[in-house]
């Protein structure tokens, strides 16, 4: 693989570019914004690409419903040797090159689960993948070539290539990934018309929950667009249990205390579902320790904190901030093994931070 192309300079396609060009791979960019190519340049992902430039892979960065219609017009150029694409959405897209007549041989289907709630190629990274896993949906047509060939793209962009049938990977994804941005939606829908004083009032919970639905709602109607049975399903049944819920909290409001059992059910089982999440190297999730820190909002202090965990030997397993509103410092929550909450507290009295 010593050239690509990449069809599609957003996020996912430009980070794809920045890591093949960290590999020293020749990396040609297109897309119908050419602010959105020019940008991606600038970034170092690639050069531009000439439509009679021919290339060992090309990667189609497109919306879901345009995947099969790109790859026939790239097949009926003869521009690649190989074909993948990255779409969110993988039986719609298929379902649709064989329709279109392309060469299913040299084709495919695969999707990487990485991302972020930002858009476009100015919130690309070259490191985005690392880790992650990328889906490779292959059919009976697929041949053992170009198979290796996008396996060869996702170990450099540091994935870990995860073999799954379309139907159920887009099953999967309705779970993990495009029904929970829904319901993110819905909760941050929610704060539109909410009094300021409740978003005065907001802490660091509805900041996580709401996260991810500062995407793109015209590029997640087309993801949702092409796997909208699936997501559906999941969102009834999210319904019928929220409905449940609200049912039996009216009931507590009026004083039947029976019904805290259906609430606390609920509850029990999004722990439970929680602690299904994989850790951060895959696997069961770990049970770390946190040590709470306050923290000033102004430069350096963020350093002079992981300095003395390097110090007294702690790794921090994850970090998260939360802010104090109208004052210029905030909480820092360091998550280590229970083993050092004890050590890297110690320290940090000694070192005069404030630890409550």
């Amino acid at each position: 693989m010593n050239r690509v192309l990449i069809l599609g300079t957003g996020l996912i396609g430009t980070s794809i570019a920045l890591a093949l060009r960290a590999q020293d791979k020749q990396v040609l960019l297109a897309d119908r914004d050419l602010t959105s190519v020019r940008l991606a340049r600038e970034l170092g992902a690639g050069e531009e690409w000439h439509y009679d430039q021919k290339v060992d892979l090309a990667v189609i960065a497109v919306p879901p419903a345009h995947v099969a219609s790109e790859l026939k017009g790239l097949q009926a150029r003869g521009v690649a040797r190989f074909y993948t694409d990255v779409a969110s959405v993988k039986a719609e897209p298929i379902a649709r090159a064989r329709e279109l007549g392309c060469d299913m041989t040299a084709y495919v289907a695969s999707h990487p689960l990485a991302g972020r709630e930002k858009s476009g190629p100015g919130a690309a990274r070259g490191d985005l993948f690392l880790g992650r896993p990328w889906a490779l949906c292959p059919t009976p047509e697929t041949s053992p070539e170009v198979l290796n060939e996008v396996l060869h793209l996702v170990k450099l962009c540091g994935a870990n290539p995860v073999e799954v049938g379309a139907e159920e990977h887009d099953r999967a994804v309705a779970v993990v990934s495009h029904a929970p941005h829904v319901a993110a939606s819905a909760v941050a829908a929610r704060l539109a018309e909410a009094p300021d004083v409740a978003l005065g009032l907001a802490g660091q919970g509805v900041r996580d929950v709401t996260r991810i639905a500062g995407s793109d709602p015209g590029l997640w109607l087309g993801i949702l667009s092409g796997n909208a049975r699936p997501v559906a399903e999941v969102l009834d049944a999210v319904a019928r249990d929220l409905a449940e819920a609200a049912e039996a909290l009216r009931h507590l409001a009026e004083g039947d205390q029976s019904a805290a059992g259906q609430v606390t059910e609920l509850l029990r089982r999004g722990v439970a579902g929680h602690g299904r999440i994989p850790g951060k190297h895959g696997g069961p999730a770990a049970r770390y320790g946190v040590v709470q820190v306050v923290i000033g909002d102004r430069p350096g202090q963020l350093a002079r904190l992981f300095q003395v965990c390097e110090e007294v030997g702690v790794n921090v397993e994850d970090v998260r901030l939360e802010h104090a509103p109208g004052l210029p410092l905030g909480m820092a929550e360091l998550s280590v093994q229970p083993d050092a909450v004890g050590v890297l507290t110690k320290a940090l009295h000694e070192r005069g931070w404030q630890v409550p």
